[in-house]
């Protein structure tokens, strides 16, 4: 069995986690003349030295209607650079 669908699909997961919320989000950030915590980390770090982790971490609760909206990473960008 070979590895390469699920490395393939953990790269797809991941470019999908970087646009956060999704297409309309990113939208309404830049309408408010904000820019995306990715984009902010763009900017103050040097080019390509960022280092994301918990990319695939993902809440698990039910209360509260928490468990109708699951973002990658729980919202949150963590990492180091």
């Amino acid at each position: 069995m070979s590895l390469d669908p699920k490395i393939k699909q953990l790269r797809e997961f991941k470019e999908k986690a970087k646009l956060g919320g999704g297409e309309e989000r990113i939208a309404s950030q830049h309408a408010k003349g904000k820019l995306t915590a990715r984009e902010r980390i763009e900017i103050l770090l040097d080019e390509g030295s960022f280092r994301e982790i918990d990319i695939y971490v993902a809440r698990h609760a039910g209360e509260f209607d928490l468990n109708t909206y699951h973002p990658t990473g729980d919202g949150v960008v963590t990492g180091y650079g």
